[in-house]
């Protein structure tokens, strides 16, 4: 059995594949397969990745469903993923030739006795430039203590164990929206384990006009749900005043999208979203007024 899974959720880009495929294929190790997610596409997907399957290059798993989004498509990833660790990367993104052979030797030679839910390496754009450096200090850290205590932001490429996925809830699907932020999986996986900190570069990327990255606000507004459920676990979870303070803002805001009361019984935090209530509301009008502009 291969070691690694890297999975593709796709949905009409047939376009863009094909640098990633190229890419898997000129991989130094082979010991992977590639899960391709198609999320209800339909332009020429299924044909397109038919013959690469007949090529027989590299090992390939497609699964073709109904369009539910990201999240829904890396529910069915995390559902049939059987290798001991998995790696998303994305339709339009690619992986350098070495990243899955750097991936396992860091896997191969960690510490067995550390609780470890995987690996967190770097993103890198076309051009060579690394979207933030993880800095040398951190030898094992989780997500929310690079990105939210130590203010190291920028997109990371997280190389999981799938045991650890499997211990917890699939994302929500909610009738009508397409989007619940993968974010909500990495922050429960934060509360039990932490990662292998590493600054190889693992995925290179790029940022397409119809992508959810450039359409956040928008996504706000027609996934209401799905970032109510985030902010909720976000809340719960947080370890700062300031930090639980702003995703009150977004909790209020994704409410009154929803038109639900905003201190139900899942608010974990009542009092700081009451403090925050009148600026939630500036942050609702924001958000309305730069969608339509």
């Amino acid at each position: 059995m291969k070691k690694l899974t890297v999975f593709t959720p796709t949905f009409n880009r047939a376009f863009c594949l094909g640098q990633c495929y190229n890419s898997l294929i000129n991989q130094t190790s082979k010991d992977f397969k590639w899960l391709i997610i198609d999320d209800g596409s339909t332009d020429n997907t299924k044909e397109l990745i038919s013959t690469w399957i007949h090529e027989n290059k590299i090992e390939i798993q497609y699964q073709y469903q109904a369009n539910q989004g990201m999240h829904g498509a890396h529910n069915t990833a995390y559902e049939l993923i059987d290798t001991e660790l998995n790696v998303c990367i994305d339709s339009d993104d690619y992986m350098p030739d070495d990243a899955v052979e750097t991936i396992l030797n860091l896997w191969d030679n960690r510490d067995k006795n550390e609780n470890l839910a995987g690996i967190i390496g770097l993103d890198a754009f076309k051009d060579g430039r690394i979207v933030e450096k993880i800095p040398e200090s951190f030898t094992y850290a989780t997500l929310s203590e690079l990105e939210v205590e130590n203010k190291i932001k920028g997109d990371k490429k997280v190389v999981l164990r799938t045991e650890v996925v499997k211990q917890f809830p699939p994302y929500p699907i909610y009738h009508g929206e397409r989007l619940v932020p993968l974010g909500t999986l990495y922050l429960m996986i934060d509360q039990k384990y932490k990662y292998i900190c590493s600054n190889k570069v693992f995925c290179i990327i790029e940022y397409l006009a119809d992508g959810s990255s450039k359409n956040i606000l928008k996504q706000y507004k027609k996934s209401p749900n799905g970032f109510l459920y985030a902010r909720t676990i976000e809340m719960k979870h947080s370890k700062s005043v300031i930090y639980t303070f702003s995703r009150a803002m977004h909790y209020i805001s994704s409410c009154l999208f929803t038109k639900k009361w905003i201190f139900n019984a899942q608010n974990p935090k009542k009092t700081i979203t009451l403090l925050a209530l009148p600026f939630g509301a500036l942050w609702h009008i924001y958000i309305l007024y730069k969608i339509r502009t």
